[in-house]
Parts: structure tokens; sequence; C-alpha cells
């Protein structure tokens, strides 16, 4: 075998694996983004100095929260349980330590430290959150497109073929809910034109996806880059992927109101369910011996899976309406945390229900339980990112310390001059933070990880390298896509044309 038909191999044919690891997965980075927050406030309490030097917090946010995932899903994944209990030991520990030493109020009662900490009202120009919920899925991603082509990689994590629940399977549904989240019509932006207008807009802002998409498509034809053919068709990719469910939605949230999308991702779903159920589309999108005949047959994965993902789009258009509301105390937050929570049970629930009554998760198709899976785990992973930003401000309340970049800042009654001064110091940690360095330039960091991914193909022979040396590869490959969309956040660059 050559190769290219190696690597195809080594990526065909795989189960996935169970729903309870991807669900213990999503708890390993919240917990990298506590330590991280602990740790500055810490150095705070004892130092005094922050912000730290551009290269020393670069660092620190690459070791704290890369390293322990690119770990997670090579040589530590069968270890992922002990991890996540020893990193969550940890963080306990350090808040403890954050309350017996902090500056203010020492002999106040743990109970009413809790109970004033829910009375007090939050500041910040945008939902911490959400930011490092979409920052997360665009690093998880990265990581994985390479990774996977790497022996150290598990093969249960890795994008099913027809039936199972991989991560990588996840990330793509994941990928699309955190787009959803941030769009025009989940921040309630007002739109001063026509519906056609509006529609025409969208489908204008969407070609760099399609021209990504072409350019993808263009040097792998012309490379011989291995393909999972099985995973969108012949010619069709994410890109494509992306910038139809993108055109698709404006058109529905012009015609229907945008405050009932779930009930446009309940019917999309379920209609396109039954179509599965009723008709032969089903054994259409899985036989393999039709390639040949036409577009249609060549990329059926891609383009029947859209509507899948059309549903999946307008859950999390109508969870971003949610929770992108105006809201400053955090008894309010606590109860959007618990909220998102139920209605991830509520959703696991009933694919429990599909699963048994109906069919499977299938990534392929993206049917009925891919969609309740990755909208039930994409609210699982927000929950548990949301209440790391909690435990961070609930630690800053406590140190008096405002200066952690990209969460929530307590309202701390001070001096004017006082204030002034700490805003601009967290203006300047902003600045230097690598979770708002990936989230200005997502598209570009996705792209730039792409681009990585296939120089690393040509350069390596990844299937045979040590367990070792992918690590290091991944390391080196991720600091290097860290390191190009942190230089360009330090110099304020946005690369956006369009």
């Amino acid at each position: 075998m050559s190769q290219r038909e190696l690597k195809e191999a080594f990526i065909r044919n795989l189960n996935g694996t169970s729903l309870g690891e991807v669900s213990l997965g999503s708890v390993l980075a919240p917990l990298c983004l506590i330590s991280r927050g602990l740790l500055l406030i810490i150095y705070y309490l004892n130092r005094g100095g922050l912000p730290l030097s551009w290269n020393v917090h670069l660092l620190m946010d690459f070791t704290i929260l890369i390293l322990p995932l690119i770990l997670s899903c090579t040589v530590l994944s069968d270890a992922l349980l002990h991890v996540i209990m020893g990193l969550a030991a940890i963080n306990a520990s350090l808040v403890l330590y954050i309350y017996y030493n902090k500056k203010q109020n020492t002999c106040t009662p743990f109970q009413n430290v809790i109970k004033n900490f829910l009375q007090i009202n939050l500041e910040a120009n945008h939902i911490p959150f959400v930011t490092a919920f979409r920052v997360f899925i665009n690093v998880k991603t990265a990581i994985s497109i390479l990774a996977v082509d790497f022996t150290v990689f598990p093969r249960r994590y890795a994008k099913t073929e027809t039936y199972g629940t991989g991560v990588m399977d996840f990330g793509v549904g994941a990928y699309i809910i955190a787009n959803a989240l941030v769009c025009p019509e989940a921040r309630r932006k007002d739109v001063q034109m026509s519906k056609s207008g509006y529609v025409f807009k969208q489908l204008s802002s969407v070609w760099p996806l399609f021209l990504l998409g072409m350019v993808r498509l263009i040097s792998v034809k012309a490379t011989g880059y291995h393909e999972h053919v099985s995973e969108y068709g012949v010619y069709w990719n994410f890109f494509f992927t992306l910038a139809v469910v993108r055109v698709i939605a404006s058109v529905f949230l012009s015609i229907f109101p945008v405050n009932r999308s779930w009930i446009l991702a309940v019917v999309t779903g379920g209609l396109y369910q039954l179509t599965l159920e009723t008709t032969d589309l089903k054994s259409f999108i899985i036989q393999e011996n039709n390639r040949t005949m036409g577009f249609l047959h060549s990329n059926k994965e891609g383009i029947f899976s859209v509507i899948g993902y059309v549903a999946i789009y307008m859950a999390g258009v109508q969870v971003g309406l949610y929770v992108m509301q105006v809201r400053t105390q955090v008894r309010n937050w606590i109860k959007v945390i618990c909220m998102l929570l139920l209605t991830s049970f509520i959703l696991f629930a009933a694919l429990y229900i599909c699963q048994t009554f109906v069919e499977p998760v299938s990534r392929r198709m993206a049917n009925l339980s891919f969609c309740l899976w990755t909208t039930a785990q994409s609210l699982f992973f927000l929950s548990c990112v949301s209440i790391a930003d909690l435990t961070i401000a609930f630690s800053k309340k406590l140190s008096n310390c405002s200066l952690v970049p990209s969460s929530w800042n307590p309202k701390i009654f001070t001096s004017p001059q006082r204030l002034a001064n700490e805003r601009k110091i967290q203006r300047e940690s902003e600045g230097l933070c690598l979770i708002q360095a990936v989230n200005r330039n997502q598209l570009l960091f996705f792209c730039l990880a792409n681009f990585m991914t296939g120089l690393t193909n040509v350069l390596v022979d990844t299937i045979s390298s040590s367990d070792l040396f992918s690590v290091c590869v991944l390391l080196l490959y991720m600091f290097t896509n860290c390191c190009v969309i942190y230089i360009l956040h330090l110099r304020g660059i946005t690369v956006k044309f369009w």
C-alpha cells in the first residue's frame, strides 16, 4: 500500500467511544481555565505585580491551557479520569489558599462570603465564558485534526465511519454551535434593511468560506493528500458546510421569529430523520458504490448532512439568545447555568430514547441522534466553562484582584482614580491573553491549523512516529499556531477583510 492509502485506512472504519468519555473530556479545559486564573491571583497576592511580560503570559497560557489538552488526547488519554480528579483537587486547594490568605475581611465566615458573592454584580464588556467556549472548541479542533494522523491519538477519539460517538464527531457539531452562539441574530443586532437585502448581505459575507473550501479542495486534489471520502464526499469539505449552513439559516431566520429558532431546530431535525426512515435516503447516503454517478452521488454525505447541521445551528441561535441577555448579578448567572445543565440533561434523555427506538448517532448523516447529542454535549461543555468563570470571579472577589484576563470582574466600590488605574491594567492584561488572541482571529487560527496540518503530514511520517516524537511534533505545531496568532494580537491586527 502507498503512504496515502495507509493513512486513509488508518482513519477509516472506526466506531468511536462512549458518551461518558466524551463528557468527561469536556471537564478538563474548564479546570485548566480555573488553574490559570487561580495561579495569577496567587502570584498577585504574593508579589503584587500584574500583568506579567508578554512572553511569560504566552508561555504560561500555553503551558496551562494548551499543553494539558494535547497530553489528554495522547499519552494521558487512558488516565483522563485521574488527571481530572488530580487537577480538581489542586484547584480546590488553591481556592482555600486564596481564602485563607485574602487581603480583606479575614475573619468573615465562609458561608457569609458565599452569601455576599451571590449578591454582587459582575462587569464585563462581553460574556467571558462564551468567548472561552468558542476558543476551546477551536483549539481542540486544531489539536485533533493533526493528532488523528498519529498512532498516539486513540482511535476511539477519531471520527466514526457511519455510527458512533467520537470526540472529533462532537467537535464538528460544537463548531457549528460556537458560530451560532454569536451570530447577529443571537446578539439581537438590529438590521436596518429589507429581508431580501439582509439575506444577500449574509450570502456575500460567507464568500471567504467558499473560497477556503475551494483552496482546500484544489490543494488536496493537486497534492494527492489523504482523504476520508465518507466524511463529506469527494469534492465537499467542512468549509462548504459552514458557508451553506450560514446562508440557509439566514433565510430561515429572516422568515421566522428568531426567538422561536428552537422550533425550527426540532422541525428540521425531526423531518430529516423521518425522511431517512421512510425513504431510501439513508441507504443512498451509506452505500459506497455510486461515487461516479454525478455531483450529488459524489458528495452525498456533505450535501445531506447540511440539513442536520442547520438544525444544530438553529438550536445554537436559541441558546445564544438566552445566554446573551443582559445580566449582572451572580445569582442570575447561576440560574443560567442551572438552566443550561437542565436542558443538557433533557436532551441527553431524548438522545437515549432516540438511540433506543430510532437509530444511533451518525455524524456521516447528521441524523436526529447526532443533533441531540452535539447540542446536549455543547450545553454541558458551556455549563462547565461558565462554572469555571464564576469560580475565578469568586476568587477575584476574595483576593480583591481584578487582573485575570478573559473573566468576569466583581464590581468593587473604590476611588475613581484607583478604578481607572485598574481598568487600564485590565486592558493591558487582555492584550496579553492567549484566549483573546485566538478569539480575535478565530477563522485565521482555524485556517492556519489546517495549513500546518497539511505541511506536517508532508514532512513527517505520522503513522511510523513514536509516541514521544508525536507529542513533540504536536507541541511544536500548536505552539507555532499560537505564536502567530499571539503576535497578531499584540500588534492589534484583526485579519478580516469581508
